[in-house]
């Protein structure tokens, strides 16, 4: 089985929604089936029928996360020995030459992965362009928008 990178903070968040579904979410979705069904005729049962469409829906999200989880290569980066180079895990500050826009990245896993937040997968081409890269280093990226170039400001392993 492919292992895929996560790092410490992805695993933890992945273990705390797969605890909430099984300890909260299953257990109130099994009550509620069996009240429905408590009701009666179960082919016209609106309620019997929306439970047992949220108990598929958590189910399929618990065997989810048990593969991410069970496939999981967990990273800490800062236990990594990247000798000030950027490695999986790295949080970067980044100029864009062009603009002089600063940015912070952190690279991650894919599952993990949230532009919104400044984490981007290890997979994207500004994350693959920026591996091995050390402090000062200018990185060229073509991304969808065209051909963008960075300067690595600051490296952190958090």
């Amino acid at each position: 089985m492919k292992k895929t990178p996560m790092t410490v903070v992805g695993a933890e968040k992945l273990k705390t929604e797969l605890h909430r579904l099984k300890t909260v979410e299953r257990p109130r979705i099994i009550q509620a089936i069996a009240e429905a069904r408590s009701h009666g005729d179960l082919s016209e049962n609106a309620e019997y029928h929306a439970a047992k469409e949220q108990q598929s829906f958590v189910e399929g999200r618990i065997a989810e996360l048990d593969i991410k989880l069970a496939t999981a290569q967990i990273i800490d980066p800062k236990t990594v020995n990247a000798d000030g180079r950027v490695v999986f895990g790295a949080t970067l500050k980044l100029m864009e030459e062009h603009s002089g826009q600063e940015v912070t990245y952190q690279i991650v896993g894919d599952h993990e992965a949230d532009i919104a937040k400044g984490m981007i997968s290890i997979s994207s081409p500004i994350a693959r362009a920026l591996i091995g890269k050390e402090l000062g280093d200018m990185v060229e990226v073509q991304v969808p928008g065209g051909l963008r170039s960075y300067e690595i400001l600051e490296i952190r392993y958090i």
